[in-house]
């Protein structure tokens, strides 16, 4: 896998952006920039997911765990684009209800088609995004891939139960005592979960969301 000064450096470049152009993005120093593209230095965590929106790619990408670079696409007046490929059909739900496996839930409103190269990776389902706590990024009827796994890293955007209420799509913040699920939208607060609150609620991740399809 590529080394974060390499995929950082391409992506800049890709956009035709200067060290300069990305630090004011970011709000940091420029030597920041050219520290991080020599390898001399890394980003905080935070800087990792600012870093990730702002070129619309998997966090995971950044960290060179894996290939899939691919988050959301754009058309030029800012329109989430639906994305069509070649490869394997899966099942997108209305809703994960709790206690009910992926596997059998009947509640199936579309089906969307992922990559073979992604589906060699783990095993998928669609999910419709109901509400706005994700805006603007996230928008009612919007369908989410995800990646069915029981963890996910600081920063990434995940599904997950609380309390054996449905599932829920959220950003993952981790602290040594303790997780947040944070909207993407600012109205609504953080909700924080005690190491403790975690087993006893329970709080439990089902999937890390890989893509983004908008709906037009």
């Amino acid at each position: 896998m590529a080394e974060f000064k390499d995929i950082i450096k391409k992506l800049r470049t890709e956009k035709n952006m200067s060290q300069a152009d990305l630090a004011s993005e970011l709000g940091i120093s420029n030597s920041s920039v050219a520290m991080w593209e020599i390898g001399r230095r890394y980003p905080s965590k935070e800087l990792y997911e600012q870093i990730a929106d702002l070129f619309n790619v998997d966090i995971d990408f950044l960290y060179g765990r894996t290939f899939l670079r691919q988050k959301v696409h754009f058309d030029n007046d800012g329109n989430a684009m639906i994305h069509h490929s070649e490869g394997m059909v899966i099942n997108v739900l209305g809703r994960v209800a709790a206690g009910i496996p992926i596997e059998a839930v009947e509640n199936i409103i579309d089906t969307e088609e992922i990559t073979e190269e992604m589906a060699k990776t783990g095993t998928f389902f669609g999910l419709q995004i109901h509400g706005n706590s994700m805006e603007p990024r996230m928008c009612e009827g919007d369908v989410v891939i995800v990646r069915k796994q029981d963890d996910a890293e600081s920063g990434d955007v995940v599904i997950a139960m609380v309390n054996g209420d449905d599932a829920t799509c959220k950003r993952l913040r981790k602290y040594r005592d303790g997780i947040e699920l944070v909207s993407n939208n600012p109205i609504y607060a953080p909700m924080f979960f005690s190491n403790e609150e975690i087993v006893s609620k329970p709080v439990k991740i089902i999937g890390k969301v890989v893509e983004l399809r908008g709906k037009l």
